[in-house]
C-alpha cells in the first residue's frame, strides 16, 4: 500500500479521512456528468461529520469516493493514512474491510444469522479470529447484549440498525461511514441510532454520515454542505435551526447564486 507524502503525512496525523481536490466525472464528451468538483475536506480523528446538500449535489459520490467504493477522476483520498489511488482492487477491498465500517439505510443484515453472527461477519470475511468476549462487548455498546441469539426478523428496525452499527465497529475501523442511516426509522429509533454514532465518535472512531435530515445532521460535530458537486460551506457545532437555515439557503446556489459558507 502506498503511504502518503511528507506533507500529506503531517495532515494524516489530524485526519482519519482526507479528500484533496477530488473530482468525479461519469461518462465522456457531451454526455459527461460531473458529480464532484474539486472538493477538499478533512475529517478529524474522533469527529462526527454530516454531509448534506440538495438532491443531485454529490453527497453519495462524496461518500463512495471517501470510502474507496469509487475512484475519483482527479484528486486524492487518504483513508487511515493510506493513499487510495495507487491501490489495486484486492488491496482496496482489504483496506475497506479493515479500515472502514458501513451503516446503510437498508440494514443489510443476513436474515439466517443471529445478532452475534451478523456482528462477527466482517471478522470472518477478513479471515480473523472471532473473540466471543469482544462480540459481546460490541453488542453491549449498542444495547443488544440480551438479543445475541435473535435473528433480524425478530428485531425492530431500530434494533436491526443497532446490529449494523455493531457490525461496523467490530473491526475497529478508522472511519464509520453512514449512508442515510436513519432514513428507514421512526423518530425515536432514529435518535437512538444517532446517539450511538455520536458515542462511537466520542470513543475515538471517526464518523462520516450522509443525510437529508437537518435534525440528524444537528447531532454531528460539523456539517459539510455540497451543491452542484462543490463544497459550498461548513457549519461547526450545528443546531437544527442553523442546519435548516443553511439548507434553505442552498436553493439559491442551485439557481446560480453563490451562497457564502
Amino acid at each position: 500500500m502506498t503511504r502518503v507524502s511528507t506533507f500529506q503525512a503531517a495532515a494524516v496525523t489530524d485526519y482519519a479521512i482526507l479528500l484533496k481536490s477530488v473530482s468525479r466525472v461519469y461518462g465522456k464528451g457531451q454526455s459527461a456528468v460531473t458529480a464532484l468538483r474539486d472538493v477538499t475536506v478533512g475529517c478529524p480523528r474522533g469527529s462526527f461529520t454530516a454531509v448534506m446538500g440538495p438532491s443531485g449535489s454529490g453527497k453519495s459520490t462524496f461518500l463512495h469516493c471517501a470510502a474507496g467504493l469509487d475512484r475519483p477522476t482527479r484528486g486524492s483520498v487518504v483513508l487511515g493514512g493510506v493513499e487510495l489511488s495507487g491501490l489495486k482492487e484486492a488491496e482496496l477491498t482489504k483496506l475497506r474491510r479493515e479500515r472502514a465500517g458501513f451503516v446503510f439505510q437498508a440494514f443489510n443484515l443476513v436474515p439466517a444469522l443471529d445478532v452475534a453472527e451478523n456482528i462477527a461477519l466482517p471478522l470472518r470475511l477478513a479471515g480473523k479470529r472471532v473473540d466471543p468476549a469482544w462480540i459481546r462487548q460490541v453488542a453491549a455498546q449498542v444495547g443488544l447484549q440480551d438479543r445475541m441469539r435473535h435473528r433480524p426478523p425478530e428485531l425492530s428496525g431500530g434494533q436491526q440498525q443497532r446490529v449494523a452499527i455493531a457490525r461496523a465497529l467490530v473491526m475497529k475501523p478508522d472511519v464509520v461511514f453512514g449512508d442515510e442511516p436513519t432514513g428507514a426509522l421512526d423518530t425515536t429509533s432514529g435518535r437512538q441510532v444517532l446517539t450511538l454514532l455520536r458515542d462511537a465518535a466520542r470513543s475515538g472512531h471517526t464518523v462520516v454520515m450522509v443525510t437529508h435530515d437537518p435534525s440528524a445532521a444537528a447531532m454531528a460535530d460539523r456539517v459539510v454542505f455540497l451543491a452542484d458537486g462543490r463544497l459550498v460551506g461548513e457549519l461547526e457545532q450545528p443546531t437544527l435551526r442553523t442546519v435548516a437555515s443553511r439548507m434553505a439557503g442552498l436553493g439559491a446556489w442551485v439557481e446560480g447564486i453563490e451562497v457564502m459558507p
